[in-house]
């Protein structure tokens, strides 16, 4: 009796096993799946990254195995939990977390379910990990927008040579935007430059403290940063005659002189095939390293070189693309 309790037991253990194991690591035996897609910020360069994620995973998969929960949460932080939470509610199968904060939520939503994180500039600071080597780990990984700081920097000085001061233009609640400013800052201030920061708290102030740096500087840099990506067209209202080095092209396009930037839609092309990978099992997220774009271009905004007397056709001479500007 014993010995056949002890067979009975066995069993069971080894039922509960299988069903643990298949709770643990559901199947896609029909091939669909479903994707949550929280964005901060409806602005070009994010928009772009969401449409090549997009554009890629379809791509991948077919547009009848994927189907998209896309949200943006208007550049309200506490919003990006929400939207992460519906998700997790909805079992999606993978988040794409478009910009830092969503990035953040996710990371705080869920542990399970693989998260991808796009447009986000230096993961080590948008997650606190220190001495950060390219593997987040876990249910983490995904593609940075991360441009050359120190080429950025000195844009600035082959461009505007006399420049003395240069304002530092960013949200202080963005810390992938703190992190640019300060690499930028270093660079400069060691080829001599007094460098001043002007930070802003949020989309109310934006215009306020531009026009507080453009009256305090020769030269204004904008990083990478969602606020002022948002803010970009009323920033360029207010600064007037003082140019703008812009971290990507849609800061540039709204206010900006030049730029070194990647290309937004193929970061999220980037990303999408990273999630094929994952959602097909070819791959394992916990050991896949983030990702970074391979290629910059320098570009201007040649309405604003034309009303500031600024060279173009130096520009071009020197390598820089005219930004197409949608009417």
């Amino acid at each position: 009796m014993k010995k056949l309790l002890s067979i009975v037991l066995a069993a069971l253990m080894c039922v509960s096993l299988v069903v643990l194991a298949s709770c643990d690591t559901p199947t896609k035996d029909d091939g669909k799946y479903l994707v949550g897609i929280c964005q901060l910020v409806p602005h070009p360069a994010l928009d772009a990254a969401t449409q090549g994620f997009k554009d890629a995973l379809v791509a991948e998969l077919g547009a009848e195995n994927v189907e998209f929960l896309t949200e943006n949460a208007g550049n309200e932080i506490p919003v990006c939990t929400t939207i992460v939470n519906n998700f997790v509610s909805k079992k999606v199968d993978l988040i794409m977390a478009n910009a830092t904060p969503a990035l953040t939520a996710a990371v705080n939503g869920t542990s399970s379910i693989p998260i991808l994180g796009t447009s986000i500039t230096e993961y080590g600071t948008a997650l606190g990990i220190e001495n950060f080597n390219g593997l987040v780990g876990g249910n983490v990984s995904g593609t940075s927008d991360l441009a050359p700081l120190e080429e950025q920097a000195q844009m600035i000085l082959d461009l505007f040579p006399e420049a003395k001061t240069v304002a530092m233009l960013y949200c202080s609640g963005e810390a992938n935007s703190v992190y640019q400013v300060k690499v930028v800052k270093e660079y400069l201030e060691s080829k001599g430059i007094t460098v001043i920061n002007k930070s802003f708290s949020d989309l109310n102030d934006a215009s306020l403290v531009a026009s507080a740096a453009a009256a305090e500087a020769d030269v204004i840099y904008i990083p990478t940063d969602n606020t002022a990506a948002n803010a970009a067209e009323l920033i360029g209202g207010v600064v007037g005659d003082t140019p703008v080095i812009a971290g990507e092209q849609g800061i540039c396009t709204g206010c900006g002189v030049a730029t070194l930037t990647i290309s937004y839609y193929d970061l999220g092309v980037a990303t999408g095939k990273m999630a094929a990978k994952i959602l097909k099992g070819e791959a394992d997220i916990s050991e896949m390293k983030i990702e970074y774009a391979e290629t910059f271009t320098k570009k201007y905004n040649k309405e604003i070189c034309d009303r500031l007397g600024i060279d173009t056709e130096a520009l071009e001479a020197a390598g820089y693309v005219a930004i197409e500007i949608e009417e």
